[in-house]
């Protein structure tokens, strides 16, 4: 049993009110440790230290500042093993999956915005009446960065590593379900030499510091990364205040696979987008459209290589796939699977719980679950379920198509299998999607805007866009 801190002022500590909360491993189904469950109190003594740590940081030269990030994105590849094993324990995901991305993506984020930093350049605008326009962009001065569970580190240094790097100070809230790689980011921001109170880490749960870190009002902006719902409950709650808010939601994504496309390459990265990390990444496709011609063919295909997808215990070096963060989030997706049921859908294969042997029986494993025979309104088809289930759609030709994927209230992501050209320039200007991804999948270039549309988020992320939002724009006029 091991019992986390938080980290605020470069040291760690626990929180003030001495209440915890449990860890589970999801393989295991047992605790295997406790985290703060933080509050206010613990807010009042991160906030102070980024009080005082602000003017330092902000005016520190942006050489010391990259190389400072740079440090810890050294640190991050020096603790590869560590980390990875730790993600996997907390999340579930194969530790092989953990080694090759997430571990190695936390690592590139720090490293690119270090070097963003010193590249962002703002804007001058000659008058012709003796007067020049020029742009400041200048830190925003505390901000507040909430990550989710499903790529841990991953996602918390995509919004903790431009904050720091556009020279704010910042409160950053990992998901309680999976708190420990951040945890460990606390000593290598130390051996980094960060300077203190720069970056506070804080666990608990939304309810007890989440909202409040949303609602203080010397947290100046939110980046936030996780549920549709609550994206909305934090837009209502900060809408008084004028704070600035990026949201980065759900997607219910569709991939659209025609009958020209390279079948065996289009097989198995549908196959990846489909079942990567048991289907939970934001990203992930969701919803399959096929074209009629090939359904049959590629409908066998994907439910032999579904069949072939066994879980197995996530610490496995061989494992291709682990087990579901958490037991409300398994009984999350068996409860859409048989709404699935209900609603006339055929399973095609998968839908059952799996129970390991040996130190996983009480894991949370679930089958790879194929779907057909679903309206294009029912839930499974509109709602994010954000596991390893998808479900499958023919279609005839490419209008019918564009309107079954544009059919959702979300509009984050969307791949498109063809070797058509112009269709797919013409598929990547008409579907309502941030991102689209043309005979590809999870190629991302981070100098690259990201983010969705409707009910998929507010704002975007990466790149120049990152650094704007954690900076505001400021004009200066000079006449001379």
């Amino acid at each position: 049993m091991e019992t986390l801190a938080n980290f605020i002022n470069g040291k760690y500590c626990p929180p003030v009110n001495q209440r915890y909360i449990d860890n589970m491993e999801p393989a295991t189904g047992l605790v295997y440790g406790q985290i703060p469950n933080s509050d206010a109190d613990d807010l009042e003594l991160a906030i102070t230290a980024a009080e005082m740590a602000l003017p330092a940081w902000r005016e520190l030269a942006l050489e010391q500042r990259a190389d400072i990030l740079v440090k810890i994105a050294q640190g991050i590849e020096d603790n590869l093993d560590k980390l990875a094993l730790a993600e996997a324990i907390d999340n579930g995901k194969p530790i092989s999956l953990a080694k090759s991305i997430d571990i190695p993506r936390a690592a590139s984020n720090f490293k690119f915005f270090a070097h963003a930093c010193s590249q962002f350049a703002s804007e001058a605008h000659a008058m012709t009446n003796s007067a020049i326009n020029y742009t400041l962009r200048q830190p925003i001065g505390i901000v507040g960065c909430i990550s989710p569970w499903n790529l841990p580190l991953y996602l918390f240094t995509w919004k903790i590593a431009p904050a720091l790097a556009a020279g704010n100070c910042v409160i950053a809230k990992p998901s309680e379900v999976t708190p420990k790689t951040a945890y460990l980011l606390g000593e290598i921001c130390q051996q980094a030499g960060l300077p203190k109170g720069v970056l506070n880490i804080l666990h608990g749960t939304g309810k007890n510091i989440g909202s409040v870190i949303c609602a203080h009002p010397k947290v100046k902006a939110i980046s936030f990364t996780g549920g549709t719902k609550t994206g909305a409950a934090i837009a209502s709650q900060v809408a008084s205040q004028f704070k600035k808010l990026s949201l980065e939601l759900g997607g219910k994504n569709p991939a659209l696979i025609f009958a020209d496309c390279d079948f065996d390459s289009t097989l198995n990265e549908v196959f990846r987008a489909s079942f990567a990390n048991q289907g939970q990444i934001c990203l992930c496709s969701s919803r399959l459209y096929i074209e009629h011609s090939v359904y049959d063919k590629f409908k066998a295909a994907l439910v032999e290589k579904a069949k072939a997808l066994i879980p197995q215990d996530p610490l496995l070096e061989n494992s291709k796939m682990g087990a579901i963060v958490s037991l409300d989030h398994l009984n999350k997706i068996k409860h859409s699977i048989e709404q699935a049921k209900q609603a006339g859908g055929t399973i095609l294969c998968g839908g059952e719980q799996v129970q390991l042997t040996g130190r996983c029986t009480q894991g949370y494993f679930l089958q790879p679950t194929l779907i057909e025979n679903l309206a294009n309104d029912a839930l499974c088809n509109q709602e994010e379920i954000f596991g390893p289930m998808i479900t499958l759609q023919p279609f005839d030709n490419d209008k019918q198509a564009l309107t079954l994927a544009n059919d959702s209230q979300y509009g984050l992501a969307a791949t498109v299998w063809t070797n058509n050209l112009t269709r797919a320039h013409h598929f990547a200007e008409q579907l309502h999607t941030g991102i689209v991804w043309i005979n590809c999948w999870l190629l991302r270039d981070l100098r690259t805007p990201f983010g969705g549309m409707k009910h998929s988020g507010l704002g975007r992320e990466g790149g120049n866009e990152a650094m704007r939002f954690f900076t505001e724009t400021k004009n200066v006029c000079i006449k001379y």
